[in-house]
């Protein structure tokens, strides 16, 4: 939301009339309205090669942050999938949709001036709260199906980082050890500054880091991970029903966000570039 508001106020205006257009509310207050989205102003996107890495062009403008800095990416591989957001866009520019635009974004402005040391140890503060740790007792299927879904991923989080994690029914949760911690943060600390942003990006989506994990090193799917994130969720739809347009939209922006992030940090981790620089229509 911050990028999207910051670039839409750096895009044309509408004229005043437009604004005339909106509702009256009470008391001569105007009715609260949602942004219109921004017409599309550019025909083309390509990529191109620069002194910071590679760039994207929007016919012969070249893309910048909300901070006024020239959108460069560290991978040709990142370069091509943003382009891809911007190409995909039809009459009107969808900010919403743009996630990895937003890690960008977010990757060249550093708008909290977090350093990597800070980003590592608010990302394994989540073991503290992880959704997977925490248990429930009542009712016994629920409890049930969190020991039959959530143990496999934690006993190979377990034995992947040579850990002990565990689990809890009580409020306070599992009492992660410190020996743990220090593995996540030794572990987390070989990704680059980017990679990092698109970590915690995941993590706030799933509210673990167990599962976001699991999935960067793809032992489970994106499906997966979601499903398991809203175990609960999906226990109660299956007793009380699913209301389509909530329940629906709700999984498909949390798919579609945490598999963006998970992308993202593949591509920052990258090494290799693309040989192909074209967008395939």
């Amino acid at each position: 939301l911050w990028w999207a508001h910051s670039l839409a106020a750096r895009l044309p205006q509408p004229p005043p009339a437009a604004a005339e257009s909106s509702p009256v509310g009470p008391c001569g207050r105007r009715a609260y309205a949602p942004p219109a989205e921004r017409k599309k102003f550019y025909q083309n996107v390509s990529i191109s090669q620069g002194e910071g890495g590679f760039e994207i062009n929007l016919d012969h403008r070249k893309l910048k942050t909300p901070q006024a800095k020239l959108f460069t990416v560290p991978s040709e591989a990142l370069a091509i999938a943003v382009a891809t957001e911007w190409d995909s866009q039809k009459d009107t520019i969808k900010f919403y949709t743009m996630h990895l635009t937003t890690l960008c974004n977010t990757a060249l402005d550093n708008p909290t001036q977090r350093n990597k040391t800070q980003l590592i140890r608010a990302a394994v503060k989540f073991l503290e709260t992880d959704t997977v740790c925490y248990r429930v007792e009542e009712p016994p299927g629920l409890a049930e199906l969190q020991k039959n879904e959530w143990d496999p991923v934690v006993t190979w989080a377990e034995k992947r980082y040579n850990v002990t994690i565990g689990s809890s029914t009580s409020i306070l949760g599992p009492n992660i050890p410190a020996s743990t911690k220090e593995t996540f943060v030794s572990h987390l600390a070989s990704y680059n500054m980017w990679a990092l942003q698109g970590i915690e990006f995941v993590i706030t989506q799933l509210k673990s880091l167990i599962l976001s994990m699991s999935l960067i090193d793809r032992h489970i799917t994106v499906e997966k991970a979601v499903l398991l994130s809203r175990l609960e969720e999906e226990y109660q739809i299956q007793r009380w029903g699913n209301v389509e347009w909530a329940h629906d939209y709700d999984l498909c922006e949390l798919r579609a966000r945490t598999a963006a992030g998970t992308l993202f940090v593949h591509l920052c981790s990258e090494s290799s570039t693309v040989k192909h620089k074209l967008l395939q229509d």
